[in-house]
Formats: C-alpha cells, sequence, structure tokens
C-alpha cells in the first residue's frame, strides 16, 4: 500500500551533515494514522537456519522487515525508523552497501550499534518503525 502520509528531512545546518551516508538526521511525519513498531528481526529463515557470511544474513534480515511490513499491508516506503545491530565493527561498510541496495533513496532515520548478538551465529538485527 502506497504511504499516505507527508515525509519532511530534517538536518540541522548547525549539525554534522548525514545525506551523505544515505539517511537523515531526522524525518518529520505528519497525517500518518497506524504506526507499527518491528521488533529486532534476525537473520534466520522460517526454519531458524542463518547463512555464515555478513551479506547473507543481512538480506536475509533486511527480507525479515519487509515481511513483517507486508504483513501489515506496508511497504520499504512505510518506514520512518532503522536501528541496525551489528555483531562487530568490521561489518559496517558491507552493511551499509546492503542497506542502500535495499532502501535505495528512500530515506529514514537511523542508528546503527554495534553489540553483541543474542546468538553468536548472528550478525546483524533489525528493528525498526513505520507508519502508514
Amino acid at each position: 500500500m502506497t504511504p499516505t502520509f507527508n515525509r519532511r528531512l530534517v538536518n540541522a545546518a548547525d549539525a554534522p551533515q548525514t545525506l551523505h551516508r544515505r539517511y537523515s538526521n531526522a524525518v518529520e511525519f505528519s497525517g500518518a494514522q497506524r504506526t507499527l513498531y518491528i521488533s529486532g528481526q534476525i537473520p534466520t529463515d522460517a526454519d531458524g537456519t542463518a547463512p555464515k557470511d555478513f551479506e547473507s544474513q543481512a538480506r536475509l534480515a533486511w527480507g525479515n522487515v519487509e515481511r513483517q511490513l507486508n504483513a501489515a499491508d506496508m511497504i520499504l516506503d512505510n518506514l520512518v525508523k532503522v536501528t541496525v545491530f551489528l555483531a562487530g565493527y568490521e561489518y559496517r561498510d558491507e552493511n551499509a552497501k546492503v542497506r542502500w541496495e535495499v532502501m535505495g533513496e528512500r530515506m529514514v532515520a537511523l542508528s546503527t550499534v554495534i553489540a553483541g548478538p543474542y546468538d553468536p551465529a548472528w550478525l546483524i538485527e533489525i528493528e525498526a518503525i513505520a507508519v502508514a
């Protein structure tokens, strides 16, 4: 379902600029009627199997985010805030590459946190907030 709300990127001129990293310091939304809070989506398939490599895990975690959006009749355009948890700093660039491929030109508020994973086999987890 195509979003019917208004989106405005907010980037204070006297704060660090982030647009070159393809996210916004803040995003203002108006006219939304529903909010979806997506719990951390893990890099496993429905059977609980996680790929070994980071890129496959990242794509699977993003796919799981999309599955939750679709279940709520939403799409990636509805995302307003994304938090990515990485198992280590070494995944930072590969994470950005996959996120840029998945999100394209969509701008959201974004945080990336280096944190020990709940399961040692997981290299990434993604939580998000969407509105419609």
